[in-house]
């Protein structure tokens, strides 16, 4: 998530999809790869003295303890930061109070787009978000959200594939890791899907090698980059956020390594993951930046194919027109998936974590 108003103010990002000419999801017949039901809106913002509450957005999510844990960026009066939440059924998830982040050791100011991950080796908990380049905190307890460290940079100064004239900055930073190493992967908000790396031994220090892994046209390679590993295989894929005339909405692709090419996943047009064509109930404009919910909250980023798809969600109220960017109500909510689709296709036996 960059903070670009005049990006991303709603009436630009409608008038960028229009001209999009054939990166515009095309109008098929054919039955979509994925099919998807929405709940309704699940995390709200929650009212705070002397501060105005837009949104809460940008969700990441760990099942741990026996309770969900979601970290989220918030907008209000006061500027971008970030929260915790934490509940044992989606039924509580309303009323569980949400607490900012700012009042840990993290401190206050910009803070955006959370990844929170398990790294087993260290036995330690990190929480991987942009300020605006790559920043991480750490703590033993998931469940504190007044434990987590000071921010501390992932990379000592900004590769040059970000900067002018090769690059126009970074966002939306993700860690995955495999036996070896720790990759983490950003996009740029102009069509490129970014990798850099460590070793395992390293992390995190020692991200280097930064390569452009794809690159389309901006509108149909975004922002929110999220990968994860199917269990049982050595299959990975990845979701890029994406822009059409619909809405935001999320592609898929799949490699056989991260350190590998991606290729599409989906044999719908677009190869398309979840937009407003191929989810049922759905109250938002769109699905915008997300997190599958999975079983294993470590650092391969895991998903069991035998299990039903859950992907938590930021989303809009399409009736809703604000001029500020800050101000677009975004609230989170899931979609299920329904039916086989090309992930569950892979279920042979139960994963075994």
């Amino acid at each position: 998530m960059r903070v670009i108003p005049h990006l991303f103010g709603l009436a630009a990002l409608a008038a960028l999809a229009a001209c999009s000419g054939t990166s515009a999801i095309p109008v098929s017949t054919a039955r979509p790869a994925f099919s998807w039901t929405s709940s309704a809106p699940l995390i709200l913002p929650q009212a705070a003295p002397g501060r105005a509450s837009y949104a809460v957005k940008d969700p990441s999510i760990v099942h741990a303890g026996g309770k969900y844990h979601v970290f989220m960026t918030t907008a209000g009066s006061d500027g971008w930061g970030l929260a915790y939440t934490s509940f044992e059924k989606w039924s509580d998830a309303r009323t569980a109070k949400i607490v900012p982040l700012a009042q840990s050791p993290m401190g206050p100011g910009y803070r955006a787009a959370p990844q929170v991950l398990y790294f087993a080796p260290q036995k330690t908990w990190y929480l991987i978000y942009q300020g605006p380049d790559p920043l991480y905190s750490t703590s033993k307890d998931v469940g504190d959200p007044l434990s987590w460290s000071a921010p501390k940079p992932l990379f000592a100064a900004a590769p040059d594939i970000v900067k002018p004239p090769q690059g126009n900055g970074w966002l939306d930073f993700w860690v995955i890791c495999d036996e070896a190493k720790c990759y983490l992967f950003n996009t740029d908000d102009h069509g490129r899907l970014l990798r850099s790396e460590t070793t395992i031994g390293q992390f995190p220090n020692g991200f280097h090698n930064t390569v452009a892994v794809m690159s389309e046209k901006m509108e149909d390679l975004f922002e929110a980059s999220n990968t994860y590993r199917i269990a049982g295989s050595q299959t990975y894929i990845t979701l890029v956020e994406a822009i059409s005339p619909k809405g935001r909405y999320f592609r898929i692709w799949k490699s056989n390594g991260l350190g590998g090419k991606w290729e599409p996943f989906s044999s719908a047009p677009m190869n398309t993951f979840a937009s407003r064509d191929n989810v049922e109930q759905l109250w938002s404009e769109g699905i915008s930046h997300g997190e599958m919910i999975r079983t294993n909250p470590d650092q391969t980023m895991t998903i069991d194919p035998c299990r039903p798809l859950e992907y938590l969600f930021q989303g809009n109220d399409p009736a809703v027109r604000v001029d500020d960017y800050i101000k677009i109500p975004y609230q989170l909510g899931v979609i299920t998936a329904k039916g086989e689709n090309p992930v569950s296709s892979l279920c042979r036996q139960p994963a075994q974590y």
